[in-house]
């Protein structure tokens, strides 16, 4: 695949990244391939976030994270992009699957070595907050999911798609306010579940 450094695009608008999804909605010969370099340095700097924290000898690298998500972004022909943040929804999915296969089959074969580790940083941002085991955070999603599946979603916008609270009110239809409110209290459940009290810092 050739190089789409962001040095090579303009920094793309909202409305740039909508109409080229509308004309893929509409199958337009091209459409996917236009659309890669607009968002494929916000998907690539998301994809380095979550494997900052990730062992040295890690072999998913975050190039290869970025391509193998977008390549089932073009095949998810299922979908009907509605906007920007309905896109990045629908990749944040698609990077939680990848992430949490890749550290089932690491476990797998170290058999209950060394685990897969993510930072629980409510911004996601490398930093001193403590990390936990991914694939403990995606069974407590799904565990989450079972009782408020809107509480799911949000964390899985928020913590693996990067999405606003103004982004995710627009995908899941619903307020900034609300979302701000249940990923608070989505947030404090999930750290009891997969983070030691001793290790959370307020």
């Amino acid at each position: 695949m050739e190089n789409l450094s962001s040095s090579t695009v303009q920094a793309p608008t909202r409305h740039q990244v909508t109409r080229i999804l509308i004309d893929w909605n509409n199958d337009e010969a091209g459409a996917p391939e236009r659309l890669m370099p607009l968002v494929y340095d916000e998907l690539r700097q998301l994809a380095r976030r979550y494997l900052q924290r990730e062992r040295a000898d890690h072999t998913l690298q975050a190039t290869g994270l970025v391509h193998e998500a977008y390549l089932r972004l073009v095949d998810n022909t299922a979908a009907t992009w509605q906007n920007r943040a309905h896109f990045f929804g629908v990749a944040a999915q698609l990077m939680r699957r990848i992430l949490v296969d890749h550290a089932r089959r690491h476990r797998a074969e170290k058999r209950g070595g060394t685990w897969d580790k993510v930072s629980f940083d409510e911004a996601l941002m490398p930093g001193s907050s403590p990390a936990v085991d991914l694939v403990a955070l995606d069974d407590a999603l799904i565990d989450l999911g079972t009782f408020d599946s809107r509480q799911s979603r949000i964390v899985e916008l928020r913590f693996f798609g990067g999405l606003t609270n103004e982004e995710i009110g627009q995908v899941l239809e619903i307020s900034p306010r609300t979302v701000k409110r249940e990923w608070r209290i989505a947030k404090a459940w999930l750290r009891r579940q997969v983070v030691d009290d001793d290790a959370i810092r307020n």
